[in-house]
């Protein structure tokens, strides 16, 4: 038997509104449940019903919080709020409103006009062949051991291994600052994120005007042509601006914190 919980409003990110609004059943928790304004004067948090508990770092619940956003964030600036945040009711989301409105208002007006893009660069299995070919070091020491029996060559194929991981490191640095170098100057704001596994490059979020978006796309299309045969880019546009905007909502004290770039 499930336990029963009260029923809250939990907190997808908030907007620049006055009159109620509706954005579909696409609220957490599989029930199906709409996303809805509760407004204070010209700023409203988009919530769904859902009962006051804490929700699993799932993927699914991950996704439902997501996508919540990324659709009002089809029409209206967002500010998104951290996963898993629910308030009582709707009094308590109003008094949420009203005591940070000011410092709600500021955030609005920092990340009007801009969105998040994605990146990520990973080199191919090529990359291999050519620290290969470019190093004569790794390459003369491969040589002297392919005529060798595996038992007699075990601590050079170490220093191999050693060798590549080192000039990998190094590839892997140039060319995260050819791509850095290159796009960085067409944001507003910045943040490289943590690489996954010895392929990767770089993983960078960018904070850009949507002016800038144009010149931003056709960069990385010639980064991506220039590098075809090394490197796979893997490029997500207008995103939430989960990287950039961190919103804490302390439901109990109403206290509202974070920032903006």
């Amino acid at each position: 038997m499930e336990a029963e919980f009260k029923e809250g409003r939990y907190i997808y990110c908030i907007i620049a509104s006055k009159q109620p609004q509706s954005f579909g059943p696409l609220g957490i928790g599989g029930r199906s449940d709409d996303l809805y304004t509760i407004s204070f004067k010209d700023v409203a948090a988009v919530v769904s019903n859902s009962p006051i508990k804490s929700y699993s770092l799932s993927h699914e619940n991950l996704i439902a919080h997501e996508k919540a956003i990324e659709e009002v964030m089809k029409g209206h600036t967002v500010l998104p709020v951290r996963f898993c945040t629910i308030a009582a009711d709707d009094a308590k989301i109003k008094e949420i409103l009203e005591k940070a409105h000011d410092k709600i208002r500021g955030l609005l007006k920092a990340m009007s006009g801009k969105k998040e893009l994605g990146l990520k660069a990973v080199f191919k299995d090529v990359i291999y062949q050519d620290i290969v070919a470019e190093h004569g070091d790794i390459r003369t020491l491969k040589e002297k051991i392919a005529v060798l029996p595996p038992a007699q060559t075990l601590t050079a194929r170490r220093q191999i291994g050693q060798m590549v991981e080192v000039a990998l490191n190094q590839a892997r640095e140039h060319y995260k600052g050819i791509i850095m170098d290159g796009l960085s100057p067409l944001a507003t704001e910045v943040k490289i994120n943590r690489n996954y596994g010895e392929m990767m490059v770089v993983s960078a979020a960018f904070l850009v005007d949507e002016k800038k978006e144009t010149s931003f796309d056709q960069r990385v299309d010639q980064l991506g042509a220039k590098y075809v045969d090394k490197i796979k880019f893997k490029y997500v546009g207008t995103l939430p601006p989960f990287n950039f905007v961190n919103l804490v909502i302390n439901t109990q004290t109403a206290d509202l914190t974070g920032t903006a770039s």
